[in-house]
């Protein structure tokens, strides 16, 4: 019973471990298309197949096409965010390549709590 009760703690204390990392703020700025983040900046080709390290992040193989919506920065300028699909989330900005700029010109914005929640969860799905 006790070795029971022990792996029931340990479950417990690794999913509040991933819960934590997965709200974790990547950066405090992003620049966008627009001051709402809701113009497309830029359509991309994956250059690599990517796998990310949690729900915030977008996966993808070689060769799919991305949209771009914003870039985190100062703080992480690799990572960028777009949608494939109905799939949403991060992304390295070296694992593409840019094909067409959408937009003339980039605005700065402070990003939010909820820039980072996994939207594709079903708790989250807003379809």
């Amino acid at each position: 019973m006790s070795r029971i009760l022990d792996q029931r703690i340990l479950f417990l204390v690794i999913s509040f471990a991933a819960s934590v990392q997965s709200t974790k703020i990547l950066s405090k700025w992003k620049k966008c298309g627009d001051p709402e983040c809701e113009k497309a900046m830029s359509r991309v080709q994956a250059t690599t197949d990517y796998l990310g390290p949690d729900c915030r992040y977008l996966n993808f193989k070689t060769g799919e096409e991305i949209i771009v919506y914003s870039k985190l920065s100062r703080e992480n300028e690799n990572l960028w965010t777009g949608s494939k699909g109905k799939d949403f989330g991060y992304f390295p900005r070296d694992a593409v390549k840019v094909e067409e700029v959408l937009i003339g010109e980039e605005v700065e914005v402070l990003t939010k709590e909820t820039d980072f929640l996994c939207l594709h969860e079903d708790k989250y799905n807003f379809e």
